[in-house]
């Protein structure tokens, strides 16, 4: 349950205006009024990843809120800001079912050619790889591993997910610690990044893990661009040392025209759209009306950011 100092409306929940008229009603349903920043205001909805210091800026000034709803369920952008005495949530599992369907769209398109056939105007020698009974591996255990792993199920895939500390995880067949990465990578013949972007993550897809992977295995990136060395990804390809790739972040992003990465043959990007505005705006306005919830002292916080984590 929240508490309030006594010159807060405890009610009253301030979202960024360009995206006001979007979750005004989220906000609304859980017994919020949406309003904008003021200094009798606790509670405030950021929804601008793209600027960071403008919400630490804007922290600075309303020392008075103690709670800020992050748009995302990366964080990497805020880290500056995390340090500031606020309960932080973030988006993190809202968009895990068109995230994971993202990923296994592009393992599917990466084992059958697609991006080669829909260009081809030739017939060619018969070419497929497929996910019933493949050694996937995934690095991360948050919500769209949680999803992709259901949706990995009925391939009879065998998944094994490298994340930061080697717990259990329900569906999986193995996991393992991050140290153990390396040594994994020459059993996968799909290897799914859906991993918080951290200082342990990265660059971590660099020139050695790439040496690690067999030469007929795929990468596909659904995290952030970061976490791939980009340069290395490419000689990657380039080279035969894996088979191919499905991206949808860069590092940069967005990719510029003219990028060599668009003239690679076997790699597949996809412009960040594993989740569209319009889907995020209908997910958004759930995790809102959850945590408004929470805020207003009824149940628990969803998405709770740790500082220390970095997510």
């Amino acid at each position: 349950m929240s508490t309030f100092q006594a010159n807060i409306d405890p009610k009253l929940v301030a979202i960024e205006p360009k995206t006001f008229e979007d979750y005004e009603e989220a906000v609304s349903a859980a017994g919020g009024i949406p309003t904008s920043i003021g200094p009798n205001v606790g509670a405030l909805i950021w929804t601008d990843y793209s600027k960071p210091q403008a919400l630490g800026q804007l922290l600075e000034k309303n020392p008075q809120l103690s709670w800020v709803q992050l748009p995302f369920a990366g964080v990497d952008a805020f880290h500056e800001v995390l340090g500031h005495s606020v309960t932080f949530t973030s988006a993190k599992g809202s968009y895990r079912e068109p995230v994971a369907e993202h990923a296994l769209m592009l393992c599917m398109a990466l084992g059958r050619k697609l991006a080669e056939r829909v260009r081809a105007k030739s017939w060619a020698p018969s070419f497929a790889v497929s996910l019933y009974d493949a050694n996937v591996l995934i690095v991360g255990a948050g919500g769209i591993t949680e999803e992709l792993i259901k949706l990995l199920a009925p391939f009879r895939s065998n998944v094994t997910v490298v994340r930061n500390q080697p717990a259990p995880l329900a569906g999986a067949n193995r996991t393992a610690g991050l140290p153990e990465l390396i040594s994994l990578l020459p059993e996968a013949d799909f290897v799914i990044l859906a991993c918080a972007l951290t200082p342990e993550t990265r660059g971590l897809f660099d020139a050695t893990a790439f040496a690690a992977m067999k030469a007929e295995s795929y990468l596909v990136n659904i995290a952030r661009g970061a976490v791939v060395v980009t340069q290395d990804l490419l000689s990657a390809l380039e080279s035969g040392q894996i088979a191919g790739a499905g991206i949808d972040v860069t590092d940069p992003e967005p990719l510029p025209d003219g990028h060599p990465a668009w003239d690679e043959p076997n790699l597949i990007i996809t412009p960040h759209t594993a989740d569209t505005k319009e889907m995020v705006k209908r997910l958004f306005s759930i995790r809102l009306r959850e945590n408004v919830s929470a805020y207003l002292g009824s149940g628990d916080w969803v998405g709770l950011v740790d500082p220390d984590l970095g997510y």
